[in-house]
C-alpha cells in the first residue's frame, strides 16, 4: 500500500489495521558510469514494496538524500549531514506514532545512512519506547554473498557500484543499468580509511568499489530474495510481538 495514494477520510482506519510503515531511505550520489545516481533510492523502493506485499505494510514516499560525506566531491552527489537525517527520521517517526502506527522500518538503500539511522531509532526508543523501529540494510546476506561472489570484495563491510551493488540493479532495477560501461576495478583501500575522514576520491576515480562487469541478475536474485525474507521475519516478528503486549 502506498502511504501517498490514501486520502484523509479512510486512511484511519487503514492504520489501525495495518500498524506498519515502511521508510524507504536512499542517497543521491555517483555510482561510476553504468549506474545512475539515484541507484540506493531505487533499490530501497523496490524492496519496500516487495516488503510490503508481503506484510501488509504501508510504504511512505521514499527519503531520497542521505549521508554521503565520502563522494560528495564527486559530480552528480548530493551530501546531507547526519545531523539533518537524524532529525529527519526522528520527526517522520514521532508523526508516524502520533497517527497510530506502532511498527516503523526504515529500509536503507545507503549504507552511509546507518549511523543517523541507528541514532534515530534510539531516539525514538527513549521517548516512545512501545514503538518498535527497525533499520534494515541487507540483513543476513553475508553467506550468500561470499557464495554468488567471483571478485574479492573491495572493502571488508561495504560495497558500492561493484559486482555486488550492480547486481542487485539487475534484478531489481534492470532498466536503469548499462552494463556497456561497466567497470572490472581493482580500488586498493588504505587502512587509514577505517580509522580517519577519507573522502574516496583518494582511492577512487570512478565511485566503483569492484568488478562490476561480473555483476549478474541472477546473482542479485540469489542474494536479494534472502534479504526480503529476512526483512519480512524480522517485521512480523515485531507484529508478533506488539499484538503479545497489547
Amino acid at each position: 500500500m502506498l502511504f501517498q495514494q490514501e486520502n484523509s477520510f479512510e486512511v484511519k482506519e487503514k492504520i489501525e489495521k495495518s500498524l506498519v510503515a515502511i521508510l524507504p531511505i536512499g542517497a543521491v550520489e555517483a555510482h561510476g558510469p553504468h549506474l545512475p545516481l539515484g541507484t540506493d533510492n531505487f533499490l530501497a523502493e523496490r524492496l519496500a514494496v516487495r516488503v510490503a506485499e508481503s506484510t501488509g505494510a504501508f510504504v511512505l514516499p521514499t527519503l531520497p538524500y542521505g549521508q554521503v560525506w565520502s563522494l560528495k566531491n564527486f559530480p552528480g552527489s548530493i551530501n546531507i549531514s547526519n545531523e539533518s537525517l537524524i532529525s529527519f527520521i526522528y520527526d517522520i517517526g514521532v508523526s508516524l506514532y502520533d497517527q497510530g502506527f506502532r511498527i516503523f522500518a526504515m529500509i536503507n538503500g545507503h549504507l552511509g545512512n546507518a549511523v543517523a539511522m541507528k541514532e534515530a531509532a534510539r531516539k525514538l526508543y527513549a521517548g516512545y519506547p512501545d514503538f518498535k523501529v527497525l533499520y534494515l540494510f541487507y540483513p543476513g546476506v553475508s553467506k550468500v554473498t561470499e557464495e554468488v561472489r567471483e571478485a574479492k570484495s573491495a572493502h571488508s563491510s561495504y560495497f558500492h557500484a561493484c559486482e555486488i551493488e550492480t547486481s542487485y540493479m539487475l534484478y531489481l532495477a534492470e532498466e536503469y543499468v548499462d552494463m556497456s560501461k561497466a567497470l572490472p576495478e581493482d580500488p586498493q583501500i588504505p587502512m587509514s580509511a577505517d580509522v580517519t575522514p577519507t573522502p574516496w576520491e583518494e582511492f577512487t576515480t570512478t565511485a566503483v568499489l569492484g568488478n562490476a562487469t561480473l555483476a549478474t541478475k541472477e546473482k542479485g536474485e540469489k542474494i536479494i530474495e534472502i534479504a526480503i525474507k529476512n526483512m519480512i521475519k524480522l517485521i512480523e516478528g515485531a507484529k508478533d510481538g506488539f499484538k503479545k503486549a497489547e
